[in-house]
Parts: structure tokens; sequence; C-alpha cells
């Protein structure tokens, strides 16, 4: 027989935790996320990094079906179905939503300034209003920028570098943003020091890309630099085509371009912003505000070379490049 004393030891101790079993045997509450992506459903390189993003959540204690409930919009680049997409995700009321891209964060922001939203893939947030500042977003909005406008310069010094006879080069940009008038004068600013001469493409014109291409295709010592945004990214296949067809060298501000058959391109892991961006979501699910959490910057770019390419081109990659490039794809 147990001691009485013992009795009620046992006792208290289960009737103290009764209330916990119970408690841990309700299912958890669900916790919906958003996810507006400026790209088309069937883009590799967009499901592999969404894929990134759920990935990451998981270890953070979020499980689609047990905790959380994932709704994800693929707006193709297409303006009135992206804005379509943002309010029918607001409807949804979910807690945070993942912008990707400027033309998903930017609707997002005009239709609401209470539900959080985590953006990647951006290029300018200040210029483009999503934030105040890097350091302070100030409102419901924070996330991860591309990069600094002076690093486009850089794309220009490739492409100087890889082709030294160079004396001219297009810039496809979109002219639709703010974003692309700030890349190409970045582009315009180490120009002279390099002994090139710079012209713009707008994005917006596919008969107008596909002449100067055809042109520069005609000439001699000339090159391409595709800047980032989401209209180039979602034509990779029309541009890297086009370029190879009139055999035009090319810097490109995304691996996927390389990847996908382009020679050669400079910009930030892709990847990074979303594996990061799982835990800003993670943090705001447990209370933090977008106001306090700073728009992160690229730490790192990354240098991909497409050595059959540079082969189809008739270019012969310096060894000094190949040195520093973080990826080749032979």
């Amino acid at each position: 027989m147990i001691p009485r004393r013992e009795f009620i030891k046992l006792v208290g101790g289960a009737a103290a935790s009764w209330p916990l079993a119970a408690r841990a045997q309700q299912p958890e509450r669900m916790r919906r996320i958003g996810v507006l992506i400026n790209f088309a459903a069937d883009d590799p390189a967009a499901q592999s990094r969404l894929i990134t993003f759920l990935q990451e959540l998981k270890p953070l204690g979020w499980t689609e079906g047990r905790n959380s409930r994932i709704d994800i919009r693929w707006g193709a680049g297409d303006a009135p179905t992206i804005r379509r997409f943002a309010t029918e995700l607001l409807a949804l009321a979910p807690e945070v939503i993942l912008a990707v891209g400027s033309p998903a964060a930017v609707p997002l922001l005009q239709a609401t300034s209470s539900v959080p939203i985590v953006f990647v893939l951006v290029s300018d947030p200040v210029g483009s209003g999503l934030v105040a500042t890097l350091a302070r977003p100030g409102g419901n909005a924070t996330g991860f920028a591309n990069f600094e406008f002076g690093m486009a310069g850089k794309w220009l010094e490739l492409l100087k570098e890889i082709v030294p006879a160079l004396k001219r080069a297009a810039v496809i940009r979109d002219t639709d943003t703010p974003v692309g008038a700030g890349q190409f004068g970045a582009i315009q600013a180490v120009a002279p020091s390099l002994g090139a001469e710079v012209s713009p493409i707008n994005a917006r014109d596919t008969a107008e890309i596909e002449r100067a291409i055809a042109t520069l295709g005609r000439s001699a010592n000339a090159g391409v630099i595709v800047t980032a945004g989401g209209w180039a990214a979602n034509r990779r296949d029309l541009l890297i085509t086009l370029l190879a067809q009139h055999r035009v060298p090319a810097v490109y501000p995304d691996e996927q371009f390389v990847k996908e058959g382009g020679l050669i391109s400079y910009g930030p892991n892709r990847v990074d912003q979303f594996r990061l961006a799982a835990g800003y979501v993670d943090r705001i699910l447990k209370g933090e505000k977008p106001a306090d959490l700073p728009v992160q910057a690229p730490t790192k770019y990354d240098l991909v070379i497409n050595l059959k390419t540079a082969k189809a081109l008739g270019l012969q990659v310096p060894p000094t490049l190949l040195a520093r490039a973080d990826e080749v794809i032979e």
C-alpha cells in the first residue's frame, strides 16, 4: 500500500499535469503565411528558391498542415495579375506575406499598412517606397535587398575583362522603374575609364531589343549588359536565345541566366535571400515587428562563368577571371 503522504503527492502531481496533457492533445494554432511571387509557376529558379524557403521554415517549427498554412500565388510578371493576387491573398487574412520581387512587394504595400511583409529580390527598397531606411524600415515591411546601385558598374568591368577590345555596350534596362535608371547611371559612371560607350535599350519593347541585339551582332567589339529586374528575369529564355543567335557576349545579374546558357553573371546569391527570409517570417510569427527588423543587403556577390558559351562565342576567358569565379560551368 502507498503511504498516504506519497499518495497525495502523486495525485497532486497528476492533477497538475491534467490541464497540460489536455492542451497538448489539442491541435496547434494554424498560422497563415501568404507568398506572392513575380514569376511563373513553371520557372525552375523560382521553384527552387521557394522550396528553400519552405524547407527553412521546418527547423524553425513551422510545418505545413500542422501549425501553418501557406497560400502561394504566381504573378508571372503580369502587373494586373499580381495586383489581383495581392488583393486575394490579403482577403485570406495572413499573418505575414513573403513578397518576391518589387512588382510583388509594391502592390502589397499599396493595399495594406498593417499585414507584415517580408520581401526578397528587391533592388531599391527605399527608392521603391517600401521602407523609410534600411536600418529602420519604419512600417509593415522589411526584407532583403538585391544590391547597391554602385555595384552595377562591375558588370561593365567584367564585360570589358572578358572582351578586352570592347568599345560599345548596350544596357537592357526597365524604364518603368527607378531601379533601371539607377543601374544605368552606375554603368555610365565607369564607362569613360574603361573606354566604352554605353547606350540604353528599353526592356519593355521586345522588338527594340531584337533590333538592337541584331545590330550589335553585326558590330565588332560590342556587348550587352542585362540589368536586374523582374522583366528580364521572366524572359531569360528570350534574351539568352537572341544573344546566342547573334553571337553577342553579355553579362547578367543572376546566375540562373548562365546556368541556362548565358555567358557570365555577377550578383548576390538569390537562394540565400529565401533562406534568410524564412528567419524573418519566423520572428514575425513569434511577435517581432517588421519595423524593428533592418533590411539586409548582400555581403557577397557570386561570379559565374559558362565556358561552353564562351567557346561558342570564340572568347578566351582570362585565367585571372576564372580564378575569381565562384562557379564555372563547362
